[in-house]
Order: structure tokens, then sequence, then C-alpha cells
């Protein structure tokens, strides 16, 4: 499965050269209450947190998104080297390629994660619908391939619809979610792909059992418009607009946050988070880390320094918000005051009706 591989280079190809980003995650209508008088020393405010078992400096998760073509070994390197150094999570792209190809140069843009980053907290990745073939010892393999503490299952299926070579037979899926949680060696995420988790979907994967939800919610980047300008190059005109039309189709991703959150006990939030204020805003909607993906992208191209730069730069940001609500760990950060105005209160209206 040759083209397994090319589309992973082709996403990464497009993502830094097209218009892949869309707005709506619903951040900008969600504000912090302003702490006047914080009572505690900004030094000594505490971001660490624990993440299947796992204690990080900073709930920050590098969102998976490389793997699966010999040409992002170098950027999963950096990031899985900018991960160890600054203990923050990271999730490889999908797996699929390293499973089902017989090529070193493929499986080496997986394996170097763990290789470079031995004490890092790392999940590997399947999609859903692979789910529908594979039994536990193949998501296992994927799970030694990295030395995974955790597996991502994607839900990819607007992705899957618009890609003229798409899989999109989603019969049974939530059964063999459910099947891989009981019976995997470790903890399962599931994770959109950036259309957003509703409360009556996260309720269903928190009966299937699952460890965590990964809401990736609308707003950032569009993969429904990565596949058009795919289906684009390949003369595919309704694909393409298919996958124009749907580009901010989703759950905004503070919604998603806010609904998953009532129902699970361990969210992470992306889906268009782009600052460390962004990632505050998310905690206190209930999340318990947040992730980005197309912002480390740049940064990896440049190597590990420019990713430890980032993080870094989000730790700050994050801390400077907890310092002016008053939280002096995630934990109370979890439970400052907020306000929610705009549309995102007018959608959260409506679906509470």
């Amino acid at each position: 499965m040759p083209e397994t591989s090319d589309r992973k280079d082709d996403h990464i190809r497009i993502i830094e050269e097209e218009d892949v980003e869309t707005a709506g995650t619903g951040f900008a209508d969600v504000d912090l209450v302003h702490e006047a008088l914080p009572e505690i020393h900004r030094d000594e405010i505490d971001t660490t947190t624990t993440l299947f078992g796992h204690e990080l400096a900073a709930p920050i998760v590098i969102e998976s998104m490389t793997g699966g073509h010999a040409n992002t070994t170098k950027l999963n390197r950096a990031l899985a080297e900018a991960a160890q150094e600054t203990n923050v999570a990271m999730g490889v792209g999908s797996q699929r390629a390293g499973l089902e190809l017989d090529d070193e140069g493929v499986l080496e843009s997986y394996t170097v994660v763990r290789e470079v980053a031995p004490d890092a907290l790392l999940y590997g990745n399947v999609g859903a619908a692979q789910l529908l073939e594979y039994d536990v010892a193949d998501v296992e393999a994927a799970v030694e391939m990295i030395d995974a503490d955790a597996m991502a299952v994607h839900l990819n299926f607007l992705q899957e619809a618009v890609q003229p070579e798409g899989d999109v037979d989603a019969r049974g899926c939530l059964a063999e979610i459910e099947r891989v949680a009981s019976e995997l060696s470790v903890p399962v995420v599931v994770k959109e792909t950036g259309n957003g988790i509703s409360r009556a979907t996260a309720t269903r994967l928190a009966d299937a059992g699952v460890d965590a939800i990964d809401v990736a919610g609308q707003g950032g980047t569009t993969w429904s418009g990565i596949e058009s300008y795919r289906a684009a190059a390949v003369g595919a005109s309704r694909q393409e607009q298919v996958g124009q039309l749907f580009r901010a189709w989703g759950v905004p991703t503070a919604v998603s946050t806010i609904e998953s959150a009532t129902v699970h006990d361990r969210v992470i939030t992306s889906g268009g988070v782009r600052s460390g204020l962004d990632i505050a805003k998310a905690i206190a909607l209930g999340a318990h880390a947040a992730g980005l993906a197309k912002p480390f992208l740049g940064p990896a191209g440049r190597g590990t320094d420019a990713v430890v730069d980032l993080i870094e730069t989000l730790t700050l940001e994050l801390t400077t918000a907890m310092f002016v609500t008053g939280s002096a760990s995630i934990a109370e950060l979890r439970e400052t005051d907020y306000v929610v105005c705009g549309r995102t209160k007018e959608y959260l209206d409506e679906r509470s009706r």
C-alpha cells in the first residue's frame, strides 16, 4: 500500500503550502475572569499535571501528525527530542503505513520517537476504520513499534469521505473501539481529527470504556480542506468541491470540550489551540490537557531548539493566564471562573434545550 505513505507526504506538503486554517473554535467567546489580587507568586505556579500515570511539566500535547513516510523522520525526531527535553506529551501520526508496508524508512519515521525520547509520554495512532480489519494483536504491534504509553484511535470519517480513495465504511467501529479499549495493554484515547465530538458521542465512548477523549474540534487545521487540495491535484473535481463545502464543518472546539467533559473525566482539547491562553481556557472548560499540531510543524522543520522554544512560549503564556486568574495549580485553573459569550453561548444554549 505505497499510496498510504505517499498520502502522508502529501499531507505535510499541503499543510505547509496551502490555506488549511479555519476559524470558529469558540475560544474567542470564552473569557477567563481576571483576578486583580491573585495572592500568589508567579514563579511558584505549578503547571504540572498527570496524564496516563505520567507527570508532565505542562498540560501540553504535541498532537498526532507525522510519520508514515521517510521524509517525516526528521520532523518526528525534532518533535520527540523536544518532548523529552521539556517533558510534554506527543502523539505520532497514523501508524497504518508502518503496520502494512515492509519499508525500513517508513518504520524509522515512527521508531525514531522512542529512540530519542526514552522518558516522554508517547502515544500511538490507528484509525477507527482500520479496526474493522485489525485484531487486537495488530494494535499491540503499533504499541510495540514505538513502545507507546497509550494508543489513539482516530475518527476521520469526513476526511475519508472527501478522499477519492477514502474508507467510508463506519459500521461496527464503536464495538471495535470497545473491544480494543478492553483488551489493549495500554490506555486508549479516541480522538477526532478536526470536526469535534458531541456530548452524545462522548457518552457512547465513555460507555465503551475509553480512557480519554481528544475532542479535536472545529477550528484550526481543516482536513476536509487538505483532502480537497489533494483531490484537485488528481482531477477529482467532485471531491474537491465537497472538501471545500465541508472545510468548516463540525462541533466548535470550546463546545466540544464542555460537552465531552460533562460525560468523561479525562478530556484532551485540540482543534485550533494556538496559544497558552487557549490552553488555559480549555482547562477551565474541563480539559486535562490541550494539544497543538500545525503550530509545531514549522518549528520541527527548523529543528529541536525551535520546537522547545515554542513549548516554552506556550508554557509562559499558560503561566501568565494562571497568574491573573489566581490559579496556583492546574487543578485550581480547572475551577477558575469563566464567561461564555457570542455564538458559542448561543450554540450551548440551543444544545441544552
